[in-house]
C-alpha cells in the first residue's frame, strides 16, 4: 500500500533562508525608505527634524529594521501556511466530499470512493483513500479475524493521518513565536529610545518638552511596529489553527464512517 502525503511548505533551509531575507528586506525599507531625505528637515535623515510617519519611524532606532522584518515574516509564512493548507483541503468542498465518501462505503461502491479520493486530493483524500484500500485488502484476506482486520484499517488510517498532520502544522511555530518576539523586540525598542530621549534632555541643561515629545514619539514607533507585528501573528496562528482542526476532524470523520462500515457488513 503506497502512502502519499501532501507537500508541507517550506523545507528548513528554505524557511530559514527566507527569514535572513525578510530581515533584509526590512533593513532595505529601513534605510532607503524610512531614511530617504525627502523625510527629513534640510534632507538630513541624521539631524533634520522627520516629516510624517516615514521619517519618525527611522528615528526609531536600529530596532526598527528587525521589527519590519519580522513584520515580513509574519506574511510570508501566512501566506506559505494558506497555500499549504488550501493544497491540504483538495479540490472540492470538503463536507461534500466526506457525504459523497459516506454514501459511496455505505453502498459498497469501494472503486467509487477510490475515484473520488483521487479526483479530491489532499491530505483528507490521502488518508480516506489508504483506509479504503486496506478496507478491500482485508476484506478478502481469509487468515485474519474480523477484530484483527478492523485493527489493521485503524492502524492504516493512523499511518496515513500520522504523515498529513506535521505537513499541516510545519512552520507554524514561526508565526507563534513572531507574536511573541514582536512584542519583546517592540518594548526593548521602545526602552532603549526612552532611555536616549530622556538622556538628550538632561544633557541639554534647560527643559526642552518638545524635544521631549519628539523622543517619546520616536521611541513609541517601536510598539506600534512590534505589536502590529504580534497581533497579525496572533491572527494567523489562530486561523490557521482551526483551519487544521477542521481538517484533522474531517479526517477522524471518514475514518469512523469506514471502520463502522466494516464492523457493520464487513466480513
Amino acid at each position: 500500500m503506497s502512502k502519499n502525503k501532501t507537500s508541507g511548505g517550506f523545507p528548513l533551509v528554505v524557511s530559514i533562508l527566507a527569514i535572513a531575507i525578510c530581515i533584509g528586506i526590512g533593513w532595505f525599507i529601513f534605510l532607503k525608505i524610512m531614511g530617504a531625505p525627502s523625510n527629513f528637515e534640510n534632507n538630513d535623515p541624521e539631524k533634520g527634524h522627520p516629516h510624517g510617519l516615514l521619517g519618525t519611524m527611522y528615528k526609531g532606532g536600529v530596532i526598527v529594521p528587525f521589527l519590519v522584518g519580522f513584520f515580513l515574516v509574519v506574511w510570508t509564512f501566512a501566506i506559505e501556511r494558506f497555500i499549504t493548507i488550501l493544497k491540504a483541503q483538495g479540490a472540492g468542498n470538503t463536507e461534500k466530499f466526506i457525504a459523497t465518501i459516506k454514501s459511496l462505503i455505505a453502498s459498497h461502491d469501494f472503486e467509487g470512493a477510490i475515484a473520488a479520493c483521487d479526483k479530491q486530493k489532499g491530505s483528507l483524500a490521502n488518508v480516506v483513500r489508504e483506509g479504503i484500500v486496506k478496507y478491500q485488502f482485508v476484506q478478502n484476506d481469509t487468515h485474519m479475524d474480523k477484530e484483527a482486520k478492523v485493527h489493521a484499517i485503524q492502524k492504516a488510517l493512523e499511518e496515513a493521518t500520522a504523515l498529513e498532520l506535521p505537513m499541516l502544522s510545519k512552520n507554524m511555530v514561526v508565526i507563534s513565536t513572531m507574536a511573541s518576539i514582536g512584542t519583546l523586540t517592540g518594548l526593548i525598542g521602545t526602552v532603549v529610545g526612552m532611555i536616549r530621549a530622556f538622556a538628550a534632555l538632561a544633557n541639554a541643561g534647560a527643559p526642552d518638552t518638545s524635544a521631549l515629545a519628539t523622543g517619546i514619539s520616536e521611541a513609541l514607533v517601536n510598539t506600534l511596529v512590534g505589536i502590529g507585528t504580534s497581533a497579525f501573528a496572533i491572527i494567523f496562528y489562530n486561523y490557521f489553527s482551526n483551519r487544521v482542526d477542521q481538517i484533522t476532524y474531517a479526517m477522524d470523520e471518514a475514518g469512523f464512517s469506514i471502520i463502522g462500515e466494516f464492523q457493520t457488513s464487513g466480513k
